[in-house]
């Protein structure tokens, strides 16, 4: 019989955006970092994106493919109620597109060994479960946890929902199960280790001690005990140790027989012999994971006062369990969902690298104020005294750049007025699959490809001659792909150049001056206006090597 791959299906599902790679642009007078370093592990370099998230994925895609250790993300529920910071309204079909089109770049932005953890609750979880298998193929399917939110019950309902799931998923999960760390023994694991004959060995368990209703009649032989009592299983049950293992444990003196010496016998497991942690399992209490109220009445209140927090925060102790499952210190951690921040927050007390990405303006009236509290040591709550967090590290601000095409009065493309020479290598770079690397030493090399395939942009005409004094520069061992306004002659006049023209070169690749791809308005209520915030409006370019002027000296 052949195997059927089943597929979900919804209205829209074949549309797929055309999206634009924008550029990033740093805004220095929002990023921030700690004014000293407080260990050599601090984690200067986060960044922190503000703009539509599936264009900040896009944006990320070049540098990052197969960076990303773990991706956390909390995206709306799609539950039909309008929550203050979120449209959290919209229709299945479109929520299923919206979620499709992010998990396609997220699952491409994973390392080989790198997981994905999504929270979610029963009104698109299952749907989400058949979406993730179809992405990510159903053998990389490893769990799905379920984390109490609530403990508490509303009787308001027909049944008062106390938990979330959360969904997991490995790039590969044949690797990822090899990377795959425990988790360390609570307090109370611990103490069922005790050791009431002072064994000089430490504390124990017991192992595979006393009968089972199945087993062999070699697994039925008398035992005697120190007290000389002679004992043997019940009639129908056998010892659940062989004698080869019960005597090989004796002459080791790793019996235990009882205070008197009358008990059954106790195979011991030290503490030191077993593996330093304990196999995750999918019931996450709020004792261990932290609940909704907790996260928000213990945490947020205390650490902003003078802000509303969100009504269901995520508390930090959910995403230390994950984190400390998928990641190692200094591995790369993105949540394109960020919310109020908590797993940037988490993974840089934990001295993880972070990327957070959040449209809503609650990026800078509740991320940006909560990481500066935490960079600078003042955040002692979530998981701070856990992890012993002093503080340091830093993050990046950054704004998706304007599309780099719009259309002037006649209706024609024409590149973006707002784009500098700079800018305009930047994002040639990324649309022609180049890395920007503008040369201190070569005017003409703004990016490179491989070790001889180079990038030159340019807003001029460019003539015969300045192609051929171009040519010439380059090289017969070089390429280099020229991108410029127009040009005399043939693009293959020069063997070693490729000539192209800004901007018919693109016009077909992307879905130009598009900057929300985030629902469908039409099936979404009114919003009320949120509160203007101070924030400044000009966003200075990324430092560079090169002064901006000799970058784009027009010498050709």
């Amino acid at each position: 019989m052949s195997k059927t791959k089943l597929e979900l299906t919804w209205i829209g599902k074949d549309k797929r955006p055309k999206l634009e790679p924008r550029i990033l642009l740093e805004d220095p007078s929002l990023s921030y970092h700690a004014k000293h370093r407080i260990s050599d592990n601090d984690q200067f370099d986060n960044k922190l994106i503000f703009g539509d998230n599936l264009l900040a994925l896009k944006a990320l895609e070049q540098e990052y493919t197969g960076k990303v250790k773990c991706v956390f993300i909390d995206p709306p529920y799609n539950t039909g109620s309008a929550f203050s910071h979120y449209d959290d309204g919209l229709e299945h079909s479109i929520w299923l597109s919206l979620i499709r089109d992010r998990l396609e770049i997220i699952r491409s932005l994973l390392s080989e060994d790198g997981s994905l953890w999504i929270t979610i609750d029963d009104n698109e979880a299952h749907y989400l479960k058949v979406l993730c298998d179809e992405i990510f193929g159903r053998g990389n399917f490893v769990a799905t946890f379920a984390w109490e939110k609530d403990k508490g019950r509303r009787n308001d309902t027909d049944i008062s929902s106390a938990h979330d799931h959360v969904l997991l998923y490995a790039k590969s999960r044949d690797i990822w199960r090899k990377i795959r760390n425990p988790l360390p023994r609570t307090d109370a694991q611990k103490a069922r280790y005790r050791n009431p004959d002072n064994d000089p060995r430490g504390p124990w368990l017991q192992g595979d001690n006393g009968t089972a209703k199945s087993g062999s009649e070699g697994a039925r032989f008398p035992i005697t005990l120190p007290s000389g009592r002679i004992v043997v299983p019940p009639s129908g049950n056998y010892w659940r140790f062989s004698i080869a293992n019960f005597e090989q444990a004796r002459a080791e003196g790793r019996v235990y027989f009882g205070a008197n010496g009358d008990g059954l016998p106790i195979i011991k497991r030290y503490i030191t012999e077993v593996k330093d942690g304990v196999v995750p399992r999918t019931w996450w209490p709020a004792e261990e994971a932290g609940s909704n109220q907790s996260a928000k009445r213990d945490h947020l209140r205390k650490l902003l006062p003078e802000i509303e927090p969100f009504s269901t925060p995520k508390p930090e102790e959910l995403l230390k369990l994950a984190l400390q499952i998928s990641t190692n210190p200094n591995d790369l951690v993105l949540d394109s969902f960020a919310g109020s921040g908590t797993t940037g927050a988490v993974a840089h007390k934990m001295g993880r690298r972070w990327i957070m990405i959040e449209l809503g303006e609650h990026c800078h009236t509740h991320i940006i104020p909560r990481l500066k509290k935490v960079i600078d040591g003042e955040d002692q709550g979530g998981i701070s005294k856990t992890v012993n967090w002093q503080g340091g590290g830093g993050f990046r601000y950054y704004s998706l750049a304007p599309s780099l095409l719009e259309q002037d009065r006649w209706g024609n493309w024409v590149v973006n007025k707002n784009y500098n020479p700079a800018m305009l290598a930047e994002a040639l770079c990324k649309l022609e699959g180049f890395t920007s690397a503008p040369s201190d030493s070569q005017w003409w090399n703004h990016g490179y490809s491989s070790e001889q395939d180079f990038i030159y942009v340019t807003t001029q005409n460019l003539s015969h001659q300045q192609l051929e004094e171009l040519s010439d520069e380059v090289g017969g061992d070089r390429s280099l792909l020229v991108c410029c306004t127009a040009f005399r002659g043939k693009s293959d006049q020069f063997q070693n150049l490729t000539l192209k023209k800004i901007p018919k070169m693109v016009l077909s690749r992307c879905e130009w001056a598009h900057d929300d791809y985030s629902l469908n308005v039409a099936n979404l209520p009114m919003a009320q206006p949120e509160p203007e915030v101070d924030r400044p409006k000009n966003v200075s370019l990324k430092q560079t090597n090169t002064d901006q002027a000799d970058l784009f000296d027009e010498k050709a």
